[in-house]
């Protein structure tokens, strides 16, 4: 439990190593093209992030953890304009806390609230998970997901995403390697500002490796949303 509450604390302190400092107070310097560009990474960055393989929990089930995402950005600049043109990292490191619990009918419920460093920017999220196929010793397991976030703290912004994915994985020993694909819808709008509401709709590819040892749980995910990748690592206890 030591080293479960160490990889944790890890997880949390690597984020805070690159802090962004980032505001979101100066949208108004952004034109059309611009909100748009800022509307796609923010799409990447502030869906839902899986981070678990397609199996269901169980009606007994948890799954808590902690969990670190860095989204590469593409559109840098816009999200710069959009920050007083605060230095902006490569990278957007999204911290967050999860809970998944297991429900009957091989369905699992989740929540997560994430925030980004040195910032106001902060999200909530949740999802529901069906195991279609459960998965035994020979089959893998099949699992539709339905996703929702959205942000708060950002006086300036409202967005919310949505998104629907379809995974797949199988267990080997202590590893449970999955794969997925779906899409992300999003909605960006810019409050009392004369900038059009931005509607996205972003192919999501996703796929990771969930290992166990005893109750503690590690995974390792990587995610293409729109083309922009996001790279996550996840601690906690699973059971």
């Amino acid at each position: 439990m030591n080293r479960l509450l160490l990889a944790i604390g890890m997880v949390f302190l690597s984020a805070s190593a690159f802090a962004s400092g980032l505001s979101l107070n100066s949208v108004q310097n952004l034109n059309q093209s611009g909100f748009y560009e800022l509307s796609q990474d923010l799409g990447a960055a502030l869906s839902y992030k899986p981070l678990e393989p397609a199996d269901a929990l169980g009606i007994a089930g948890f799954d808590i953890s902690a969990a670190v995402s860095g989204t590469s950005l593409i559109n840098r600049s816009a999200l710069q304009t959009a920050s007083s043109n605060t230095s902006v990292y490569g990278t957007l490191f999204e911290p967050s806390l999860r809970v998944v619990k297991g429900l009957p009918y091989n369905v699992d419920f989740g929540v997560m609230y994430a925030k980004v460093p040195a910032s106001s920017i902060n999200e909530f999220g949740g999802e529901l998970k069906w195991a279609v196929l459960p998965g035994d010793l020979v089959l893998p397991a099949v699992a539709l997901r339905a996703t929702i976030t959205r942000l708060n703290g950002v006086g300036q912004l409202d967005f919310e995403s949505e998104s629907a994915d379809v995974s797949v994985s199988k267990g080997f020993l202590l590893a449970t390697p999955y794969i997925g694909t779906g899409e992300v819808w999003s909605r960006t709008s810019a409050t009392g500002l004369p900038l059009s509401e931005e509607k996205l709709a972003q192919y999501k590819l996703f796929g990771g490796v969930s290992f166990n040892l005893a109750m503690a749980n590690f995974v390792v995910e990587a995610d293409s949303t729109g083309g922009i990748r996001t790279v996550s690592v996840k601690a906690g206890v699973r059971f």
